[in-house]
């Protein structure tokens, strides 16, 4: 019995599998098929985390020199749009004909193995995502996870040689019009995600009751400074970069006004914001909630001080046409020292509004960084507050 088997049974909210996943799990339950010649009824993928998983094949077709499996995609108790998808995976021991270009070469010894995207998986168009143009909308992690899994099967089986992989999913296209994908420059799909292989509940009302929770114990527990983060990246970039434990932070995902709300009811005084700027940039505008269904604004933001700073018109529009925050970066860094004086106007603005929100009720500071820039700059109070969090003991 996994973990997300015994939320069920307990009554708790639910975690679901991402669309990586799925793919992962199919391609191993196809691989079988093609190379043990054996039906395939469950699927056992192993987690980026160590967690395993064993997922239904619900249904299967072959043929001569090739094998498809389909999983279908379960949120748990998460409002995801793709849920219920079926997400199919293809293994031919020939290349697979299809409309879509983007071929993800992949080698192991004496094995090579080729991923691509076919119906209903998003192609790539514009820069600054984490696939490159013209490939698969299939993050590293899934497709780490789908090539490791058949190259496992490889393994076992005694194959050598090369075999094609292709990840579909009836109905992605459709599904992906109710997403940011379009507005991406991703186009006709989803896209196959995950970083943990799991999808964590994010129902509203419970999730804030869980960062509440959080505030509580870890102000009881003594600690007078508190991080918080919208999530994995900002967690990582806490241990990884400022020394600063993950079991200190409070994971706010997207909900960054109503845990300053909470932190302050709670009694929590000071409150250090570490965040990725995909997210935390947005609060520059006053953007308490950063989920993008609810407001997006990372490039105006970019593209309005960049002009306050000197950047010219045409600067401005190639600002506001990026796809991602690195990217607007890059383009202000074009500039000598624009992007520096951007940054700088950028966390003033978000200290503006982070004192705003917290009412004088707490003192709230923010670290913004990218993973490729790392710190992209500090509210004025930040680093003092950063020093103290570090030498924080409990009272």
């Amino acid at each position: 019995m996994t973990e997300i088997d015994r939320e069920r049974n307990k009554g708790a909210l639910r975690r679901g599998y991402t669309t990586g996943t799925c793919a992962a799990a199919a391609a191993q339950a196809a691989a079988w098929m093609l190379l043990a010649g054996t039906r395939v009824e469950k699927a056992a993928v192993t987690l980026p985390g160590g967690m395993r998983l064993e997922l239904a094949v619900e249904e299967e077709r072959f043929g001569a020199g090739w094998a498809s499996c389909a999983v279908r995609k379960d949120s748990g108790d998460d409002p995801d749009v793709t849920d219920g998808l079926l997400v199919w995976a293809t293994v031919s021991a020939s290349p697979i004909k299809t409309e879509k270009s983007g071929i993800i070469e992949h080698k192991e010894e004496d094995i090579s193995l080729y991923l691509s995207g076919g119906v209903g998986v998003g192609t790539v168009t514009r820069p600054g995502l984490s696939c490159k143009v013209g490939e698969p909308a299939i993050n590293p992690v899934p497709r780490q996870m789908i090539v490791s899994h058949v190259a496992g099967v490889c393994r076992k089986t005694g194959f050598s040689g090369a075999l094609w992989i292709e990840i579909f999913v009836p109905g992605g296209r459709e599904i992906a019009r109710r997403t940011f994908n379009p507005r991406l420059g991703i186009r006709d799909g989803i896209s196959i995600l995950g970083t943990s292989g799991i999808v964590e509940p994010m129902s509203r009302r419970a999730l804030l009751e869980t960062i509440r929770l959080e505030l509580r114990q870890k102000h009881l527990a003594g600690w007078k400074i508190l991080a918080v983060t919208p999530g994995n990246y900002g967690e990582r970039f806490l241990a990884d970069e400022l020394g600063i434990p993950e079991d200190r932070a409070v994971i706010c995902s997207n909900y960054i006004g109503e845990t300053l709300d909470m932190a302050a009811r709670e009694g929590v005084k000071e409150i250090l914001l570490v965040g990725h700027g995909g997210k935390l940039i947005k609060t520059a505008a006053g953007i308490m909630d950063t989920h993008s269904r609810t407001a997006d604004g990372r490039m105006e933001i970019l593209a309005a001080w960049g002009a306050a700073c000197g950047a010219d018109q045409e600067l401005v529009n190639e600002i506001l046409q990026a796809v991602t925050v690195d990217q607007g970066l890059a383009l202000l860094e074009t500039r000598p020292g624009l992007r520096e004086k951007t940054m700088e106007r950028i966390m003033e603005r978000m200290a503006f509004y982070l004192g705003e929100r917290a009412g004088g009720k707490l003192c709230a500071e923010a670290v913004m960084f990218t993973n490729e820039r790392g710190i992209l700059g500090m509210t004025p109070g930040a680093r003092q507050m950063l020093a103290a969090l570090k030498a924080d003991r409990k009272e």
